[in-house]
């Protein structure tokens, strides 16, 4: 089954009379369970498409069902709960709250969604564990190194147990170990959860993980792989 559909997405951009289509007419479908490489050179749309799928936009023409719903018809308030609810983000710099610690930055979509307290801990401690951090659940993240920083990220997009996760270039400031070991918790985590896992990226590190890879160009999709596995 479906968890998202793309379909004849289009997004423009205008800045005065200069006009730039990221997107023309893409179709995408990603089923629960997919662990699929979004690819393509600097400027090809993959990122504003993500952007799309994450609902942190909408495409000009088009439509985005998630779950068999037309996202694009919801207003600010509901794509932000859909995001909190189904949507976990994994962004290249981290972007954990550099005063809160590792496991306030996991604990931190959980309070959104109004878990309890016993909740919270549980889960917070599980995700930490999955990623190897127990051990640093106190430490801030200028405490952690970039590697350590990322599957903090990790555990904290997977902590509301969401639908999908989102990763915009998740190794590109990793080394070539920490970037492998990240990859190799997603794919465990994919497996574990069955949340589908959607990477823009032009990492050859994170495609060789893929079982499907997007291959898009100038705002088009040119292949749409087959899923592996």
């Amino acid at each position: 089954m479906a968890v998202i559909q793309v379909e004849n997405a289009s997004k423009i951009y205008r800045i005065g009379e200069v006009e730039t289509r990221a997107l023309d007419g893409v179709d995408v479908s990603v089923d629960a369970g997919e662990f699929m490489a979004l690819v393509g050179p600097s400027g090809s749309g993959k990122t504003t498409l993500l952007q799309i799928m994450g609902c942190l936009d909408k495409p000009n023409t088009g439509s985005v069902k998630i779950n068999g719903q037309d996202v694009t018809r919801f207003n600010a308030n509901q794509r932000a709960d859909l995001r909190r609810d189904v949507i976990g983000f994994i962004f290249q710099f981290f972007a954990l709250v550099p005063v809160l610690s590792a496991y306030e930055n996991v604990e931190l979509p959980l309070l959104l969604s109004g878990a309890s307290a016993k909740e919270r801990r549980q889960r917070v401690m599980q995700m930490l564990e999955a990623v190897g951090l127990a051990d640093r659940a106190h430490h801030r993240p200028d405490q952690l190194s970039g590697g350590q920083q990322q599957r903090v990220a990790i555990a904290r997009a997977l902590a509301p147990k969401p639908l999908m996760v989102l990763a915009d270039e998740p190794t590109a400031n990793l080394d070539t170990a920490n970037g492998q070991q990240a990859m190799e918790i997603m794919q465990r985590l994919n497996q574990e959860t069955g949340a589908a896992f959607i990477f823009a990226t032009h990492d050859p590190r994170v495609m060789s993980y893929a079982r499907r890879t997007v291959t898009m160009r100038d705002g088009h999709i040119v292949s749409n792989g087959q899923a592996l596995g």
